[in-house]
């Protein structure tokens, strides 16, 4: 057997690694922030049909998803470094192809830039596991947490970059409300040579050959399929609910003669709601329990689900909706990743979490898929009561009597 690796060098790897990961979130987190802010309205604009709005951002998750599972095999065969690298690089291209797409006035052509553009959300999504490969037990949803947390700053300045970059999009002849994705384009660059560069030594080999050192102390750690399951039920879950009513909000808003830079505000104050207390509820994680956290972000998704419901003719009262509802989603996800780390068996865990992301990628899909259809039907309102049924459903399958 290998002679252990040692602790402290250790700790200073974690710690690089994490900044690594937190930077590029920052960076990952603009492009997210003009696809949520602007996929429905250029959808909306091209198609003609407002019904069709949502495939926008249902695209973009399909993409996601369909990329989840490659994109763990090649961490599983190659490490982190290459996945995170190539998932980045597909995300760029998807940029160009929606830039196009507009020019063209081609919907297909659209959706299947979006679908790549969501591969950078798959790389968003595997970065906060790549946080846990060589965490400490006592300090897993914490260090989870701090790389969520650092989507904040890109996902928070990138809706407030619509107005200045559609001016830069004017100026240069670029198609109306492409203007913004400049700045997504230069992001997604530095990212991509910001894991080429820093992401070394790799996290997730860098763990194996740990544990292929201490092989005796992970014999002690026994799979626990249940709580997995319910992990990635409950982040599914509530990354569906999410995704439906926040993809609505840009379309719902626009009906009440909302301005671009309103609709940009509240969505950036929304995406602030999913990350600036990532790491709260990652120390809550620690401290009190997986299942307590996740149970608390339900909590919060019932908040802000009634709030957007009944007070959807007022703007401020659905920008509260949408920063509960951010809330809710950041408490599920930290909390419920965390419990999917650390319920998995080493050599199970990237196909694990590669599951994990398929199934949130799906949710979301499938959410804002249905809500486009919802909202034509019954409203606003009505699409925020019909998405409380999932979290009865989260609630109701909780093992919060056996677990902690």
């Amino acid at each position: 057997m290998a002679a252990p690796l040692d602790a402290a060098l250790l700790a200073r790897i974690q710690r690089r690694t994490v900044a690594t990961l937190a930077g590029g979130q920052i960076l990952g987190g603009i492009g997210f922030g003009a696809t949520v802010s602007l996929g429905a309205l250029l959808a909306a604009d091209i198609a003609g049909v407002e019904e069709l709005s949502g495939l926008a951002v249902a695209a973009s998750t399909l993409g996601s998803a369909l990329l989840a599972i490659p994109l763990a095999r090649a961490a599983q065969q190659r490490g982190r470094r290459l996945a995170l690298t190539v998932g980045m690089a597909l995300a760029l291209v998807g940029v160009i192809v929606v830039i196009a797409a507009a020019g063209l006035r081609s919907f297909p052509l659209l959706l299947v830039g979006f679908a790549l553009t969501g591969v950078g959300q798959t790389v968003n999504l595997q970065s906060r596991f790549a946080a846990t490969d060589l965490a400490a037990d006592a300090t897993r949803g914490r260090d989870l947490s701090l790389v969520v947390w650092a989507t904040t700053i890109g996902s928070v300045s990138g809706p407030n970059l619509l107005g200045a970059g559609e001016w830069i999009g004017e100026r240069i002849g670029m198609p109306p409300l492409t203007g913004p994705f400049l700045f997504s384009l230069a992001a997604q660059v530095l990212v991509i040579a910001l894991y080429l560069v820093a992401l070394r030594p790799d996290p997730l080999l860098l763990a194996r050959e740990r544990d292929a050192s201490s092989a005796g102390a992970l014999a002690d750690r026994p799979d626990r399929p249940r709580a997995a399951r319910f992990a990635i039920f409950a982040v599914a879950g509530s990354h569906g609910v999410m995704a439906s009513v926040m993809s609505m909000t840009p379309v719902h808003l626009g009906h009440h003669g909302a301005s671009l830079q309103v609709v940009g505000l509240t969505i950036s104050l929304h995406v602030a709601g999913m990350y600036a207390l990532s790491p709260v509820f990652g120390i809550l994680a620690d401290r009190v329990g997986r299942v307590p956290t996740v149970l608390g972000g339900q909590a919060l998704l019932v908040a802000a689900l009634l709030v957007a419901s009944f007070g959807q003719d007022d703007t401020v009262l659905v920008t509260v909706g949408l920063v509960l509802l951010g809330l809710g989603w950041s408490a599920s996800t930290v909390a419920g990743s965390a419990l999917l780390a650390e319920s998995t068996a080493p050599p199970l865990r990237t196909r694990r979490q590669g599951r994990s992301d398929l199934a949130m990628s799906l949710a979301g899909s499938l959410g804002a898929v249905a809500a486009g259809a919802i909202l034509g039907q019954i409203g606003y309102g009505g699409l925020a009561l019909v998405a409380l049924a999932v979290v009865a459903a989260i609630v109701l399958l909780s093992p919060a009597g056996r677990l902690r």
